[in-house]
């Protein structure tokens, strides 16, 4: 057992990231499909039968009212209200690119807000990573920028996607906070039912739940609910539990890098220099914060 839990906590942290990256490439795959909180409003409640499903398969113990209200409202804040905000805003024109740097600050908001909520220690070298990490992720997305996007980025799109970073911060918080000790399976299932009543009432007051069931629309919805919101969260889950919020949002900062790499794979995105420096910045950053010997 000790031997295969060690397998499992040197591979989660990778795996993670590719699943988490694939996420933003499935917002890339149905752009134009599905309207995005309606897309939001699929997803979740299929999610969630997939995650009770998997309850039924495994035999998992049922969750007592103050144990599945704690995790619905992780899924309030780290699904629905994270993702809305982000979809909302690259929706009304603020670029992919800065929406995936606003994104890159939560694990410095996660770190700092953990120091007095969670009682976990962050060091001179931690903050140092972290800086790293905002440099590589600025490479990283870099080719990104360029004049014509600057029209979208307005105060309103701006300050939407920043409320949708740090409710995943406030939600990553709660979970190490209040959720850590749940039976993983049961509680993902929860927050999937917080987060599908969130964004259903939502898409029924700011949308049309348009879907027009073309190949991308259904491939995109099948590959978000098994792999992103089964696989990755799953996976998230795991390492909150397992080790400090602080280092493991660190891994954030290699989510950009590896999504380049996948756009460029799918859809020939350019993939230059720079970036490449990028993203051995990022690895360096979280190689910073990791270096001392942790449980995930």
């Amino acid at each position: 057992m000790k031997a295969h839990s060690k397998i499992l906590n040197t591979l989660a942290p990778g795996v993670f990231v590719i699943l988490w990256a694939s996420g933003f490439v499935v917002a890339r795959l149905t752009a134009g499909h599905v309207e995005p909180i309606s897309f939001l409003a699929f997803r979740f409640p299929l999610a969630a039968l997939c995650m009770a499903a998997l309850v039924l398969a495994f035999r998992e113990r049922a969750l007592s009212a103050r144990e599945a209200f704690h995790a619905a409202t992780v899924g309030f804040f780290l699904h629905a209200a994270y993702l809305s905000c982000i979809y909302w805003a690259v929706t009304h024109g603020l670029p992919a690119g800065v929406s995936a740097l606003i994104a890159a600050l939560q694990p410095i908001v996660t770190a700092f807000m953990a120091v007095p909520v969670l009682g976990e220690r962050v060091d001179g070298k931690h903050w140092l990573g972290l800086a790293v990490g905002i440099i590589g992720v600025a490479l990283v997305l870099s080719p990104k920028f360029s004049v014509a996007t600057i029209d979208g980025i307005t105060p309103v799109t701006a300050s939407i996607a920043v409320i949708g970073m740090l409710c995943a911060t406030i939600g990553t918080i709660y979970q190490k906070r209040f959720g850590s000790h749940l039976p993983l399976i049961p509680a993902v299932m929860w927050q999937y039912v917080g987060a599908s009543v969130a964004v259903v009432i939502l898409a029924a007051l700011t949308e049309n739940f348009g879907f027009d069931g073309g190949v991308q629309a259904w491939a995109g919805l099948a590959w978000a609910v098994v792999i992103s919101s089964v696989g990755a969260i799953l996976t998230l889950m795991y390492l909150i539990r397992e080790g400090a919020v602080a280092k493991v949002s660190a891994l954030i900062f290699l989510v950009p890098g590896v999504t380049a790499v996948i756009t460029y794979l799918m859809f020939n995105e350019m993939l230059t220099f720079m970036q490449i420096i990028g993203m051995l910045v990022t690895a360096a950053a979280v190689m910073i914060v990791n270096r001392r010997k942790m449980r995930i």
